[in-house]
């Protein structure tokens, strides 16, 4: 099975390089972040066109936003909510042979990394420590899961461009980092991308749009993961990340992720 992520910066503006990318990576799974759209408006016609059949979604207009589209069924179906707000970030989806699958977008935290004074990063961190003490409560470390999405935080020195000069940047910050960290930690997650790139090896997802040549300045962060729970682990069979696509038009800022499963 090829699992996807994708933080697609509005699927219905960006549908024709979607639908490129199925065809041209042909995932049987692709999850997407920040679709921006109501529900009623999602273009499920179109993806089922394209075999992909089965759809969980959770939308709202302008922001946020998350679906799991897949040519598999999909069984049990959840939508949660964290931090008092119904905003669209967290689905899950369960396969036919009991494994779950979430589409996750943690917040974006803004630009100043101060919760005394910037309510957006102290409503990310308050989501982060909500997850983590959700799963160990609710999910068990043997239960075979799948998480991806867009975790807007890079937690390792080489998930950006610069250690030093971003550990003061929302999404490499040490609050941050450690946060996610216990996340990970709290059933075991394996870092399914990370069990194939050393961590000592440079792995970006995300280049702004401000850089006029992004491949030339390749100020590029790892914001988008794929985790999966300890019986996986074995599983786990390659993994990429599609680079090129950020030149496909019109682009996301980020560029999907793809882990192989057997």
């Amino acid at each position: 099975m090829r699992i996807a992520t994708w933080n697609i910066n509005s699927v219905r503006l960006r549908l024709p390089i979607v639908l490129r990318f199925l065809d041209e990576y042909q995932p049987d799974v692709l999850c997407l972040q920040e679709t921006k759209t109501p529900d009623e408006f999602f273009p499920e016609e179109a993806f089922a066109r394209h075999g992909y059949a089965h759809m969980h979604i959770a939308g709202m207009k302008s922001y946020n936003g998350v679906a799991i589209i897949a040519r598999v069924p999909l069984g049990a179906r959840e939508v949660r909510h964290w931090c008092g707000k119904e905003d669209c970030r967290h689905i899950v989806g369960t396969f036919e042979n009991g494994t779950e699958i979430h589409s996750l977008y943690i917040p974006a935290g803004g630009d100043i990394p101060d919760p005394d004074i910037n309510d957006k990063f102290k409503h990310k961190l308050q989501f982060v420590d909500e997850l983590t003490g959700w799963w160990p409560k609710e999910r068990s470390p043997s239960k075979p899961m799948i998480l991806v999405g867009d975790l807007n935080i890079a937690p390792l020195e080489h998930d950006v461009w610069s250690h030093k000069q971003l550990l003061k940047i929302v999404s490499h910050t040490p609050v941050e980092v450690e946060k996610l960290t216990a996340m990970q930690n709290s059933i075991g997650w394996v870092d399914a991308v990370r069990n194939f790139v050393p961590a000592d090896q440079k792995l970006y997802t995300w280049w702004s749009y401000r850089n006029r040549d992004w491949r030339l300045s390749d100020r590029g962060r790892r914001l988008d993961h794929v985790w999966v729970t300890p019986p996986l682990k074995s599983s786990l069979r390659g993994a990429q990340v599609a680079k090129d696509v950020r030149d496909w038009d019109p682009p996301s800022d980020h560029v999907p992720v793809i882990v192989d499963l057997d």
